[in-house]
């Protein structure tokens, strides 16, 4: 499976937490050749499911969310701008003076309002609601299109960076998507230690909604939950980020189950798959959160990788460290942590 191009497929259609519904039928149509039961729900999530054959096996679910970051329209003044607020958590200090798309019934292009800087008097980063949208037409010209409650995304790129790099908008988590379907197709025709159950869900911006949702109706024996992490940059802490290339990240945290993070080090140790361990103190800020207590509960651990610009439009990864998630995903799931 070619990563590079999965990724572009994926990061191209849009998908703000609520309006999933481009994202999700583009993941369950890619789906379809390695799982069976393939559905996209009322809310959008994705599912469907792998069976091992083998009678006494266990359901291992692989969740990504599928959601990004975006806007949501809630306001049309006199003159045509439109006010907004925020979908999940965006950086909306980097939307100033942007190029925006208003996903109305049509899409329409805008750019957000800023005062030049000769006449500003703050220059603190604005609040969301205080940002307007252009998109160059009068009240009632804009109302013929846009409602309220119709999303806003900001525009952007799939583009190549040096090296196995790649920058684009929704890589937080459409590269967790890419990471799930890659393990899929290494699985491909190879005998597995457990039934695989597939979540590509909803609404994790906003709270771990979809998840909730999956878990419940799936019921998993246990789960390993594919997201980002932050990656480093000049102006970032060492000790709470990892480096572009330095492979799968690993969870450890008390809302997980030790037991598996133990089990996936040890077996990327075996396999020479390279990784660093993630500590996350209290709850990860991750689906894992929501799924591991579902039910009656779920053994839950993270596999992440570190991406650069977290929840803007230019987010960046390293090809590499997706494709060493999906090899440890495989290898999991072929059962490789029982010898190891």
């Amino acid at each position: 499976m070619n990563i590079k191009s999965l990724l572009k497929t994926m990061t191209e259609k849009v998908g703000v937490s609520g309006n999933e519904f481009a994202a999700s039928n583009a993941a369950a149509e890619l789906l379809k050749q390695y799982a069976e039961d393939v559905n996209v729900d009322a809310f959008g999530n994705v599912t469907g499911f792998v069976k091992s054959g083998r009678a006494d096996a266990k359901t291992l679910m692989l969740d990504a969310h599928i959601d990004q970051v975006g806007y949501i329209v809630t306001n049309i003044d006199e003159n045509g701008f439109i006010s907004v607020g925020t979908c999940g958590s965006p950086d909306v200090k980097t939307i100033l003076a942007q190029s925006v798309t208003v996903h109305g019934k049509k899409d329409i292009q805008g750019v957000v309002s800023t005062l030049p800087p000769h006449v500003l008097k703050s220059e603190s980063a604005p609040k969301a609601e205080e940002i307007s949208i252009d998109v160059g037409m009068n009240k009632a010209q804009v109302m013929e299109i846009v409602s309220l409650g119709d999303f806003v995304t900001v525009n952007s790129a799939f583009r190549e960076l040096a090296g196995n790099v790649i920058s684009a908008p929704a890589v937080d988590d459409r590269s967790g998507v890419c990471a799930i379907l890659s393990a899929l197709d290494m699985l491909k025709g190879k005998k597995m230690a457990y039934n695989i159950a597939v979540s590509f869900s909803a609404q994790e911006e906003t709270g771990e909604r979809g998840a909730t949702q999956t878990a419940f109706r799936i019921a998993p024996d246990e789960c390993i939950a594919v997201d980002v992490s932050f990656g480093r940059t000049p102006d970032s802490s060492p000790k709470e980020t990892a480096e572009l290339g330095s492979g799968v990240m690993i969870g450890y945290s008390p809302s997980l189950d030790s037991g598996m993070s133990n089990s996936l080090r040890a077996l990327a140790r075996n396999k020479n798959i390279a990784f660093t361990e993630e500590v996350m103190p209290g709850s990860t800020g991750t689906n894992a959160d929501a799924i591991g207590v579902s039910g009656a509960g779920v053994k839950c651990c993270t596999l992440s990788f570190p991406i650069r610009y977290m929840h803007t439009p230019v987010e960046c990864v390293d090809l590499g460290d997706v494709e060493l998630t999906a090899r440890l995903i495989c290898e999991y799931a072929l059962g490789g942590a029982d010898d190891v």
